[in-house]
């Protein structure tokens, strides 16, 4: 009876950890969510020319490559994180000016915010609740982001609206299939740092929201 103890007791310590990453994600993203949303305000407040998305945007790049990965064990990878979604939401500024510009701006900008409110707690829930193992879906996510990043790039090139919104519309299934990979890796010990899972699951949050204006942007449009 007695040899299944340490069976047991090791089952309760991994689900307690794993209950703790989740905790701390979600807590965490929370924060960084509302943080991006002020640096946000702030942006459009203060009228930042549209520059300052691509200034924001490098910087973070820069932090998630660099920084990040050395800093993720330890309290300053917090602050990195806060920096990181910082930047980027002060260079969403300019571009949720530029919606709000448009006649029904507003309506488009609340719909994006509650399609990817949506998304994200429908599809985190579920690998939460289901704790099926997504990681199968790894190889095919990567694959199919470098293959819309070339065809994003390519895309500044040619300049065609409909392969835009192609891209924006295979974004948002893609960073849609990195919420399940993320989440279920947190359940099933494939991740184990809340830091490095926050940061995945914001990009995921980040990208959606964006490319949802994107589509809704032109739906709307009177052009």
């Amino acid at each position: 009876m007695n040899q299944h103890n340490p069976v047991i007791a090791r089952a309760t310590q991994s689900g307690l950890a794993t209950n703790k990453l989740i905790r701390n994600t979600y807590t965490l993203l929370s924060m960084t969510l509302l943080f991006s949303a002020l640096m946000a305000g702030i942006s459009m407040a203060l009228n930042f020319p549209p520059m300052i998305n691509l200034v924001a945007f490098g910087g973070s790049i820069v932090l998630l490559w660099f920084v990040l990965p050395r800093t993720a064990n330890s309290t300053a990878g917090i602050f990195v994180v806060f920096a990181v979604t910082g930047l980027l939401g002060m260079g969403l500024g300019p571009i949720l000016n530029m919606y709000l510009a448009m006649q029904n701006g507003g309506q488009v900008i609340a719909t994006a915010l509650g399609g990817t409110g949506v998304i994200f707690l429908g599809l985190s829930g579920y690998a939460l609740t289901t704790r099926k193992d997504f990681s199968f879906l790894g190889g095919f996510l990567i694959t199919g982001f470098l293959v819309v990043m070339l065809a994003a790039i390519a895309n500044i090139f040619m300049s065609i609206p409909a392969l835009s919104l192609a891209i924006s519309a295979a974004v948002i299934m893609i960073m849609s299939g990195f919420i399940l990979y993320d989440t279920s890796r947190m359940v099933n010990g494939g991740e184990t740092n809340y830091v490095m899972a926050t940061v995945g699951l914001y990009l995921s949050i980040y990208n959606i929201f964006v490319s949802l204006l994107q589509i809704l942007g032109v739906m709307g449009s009177d052009d």
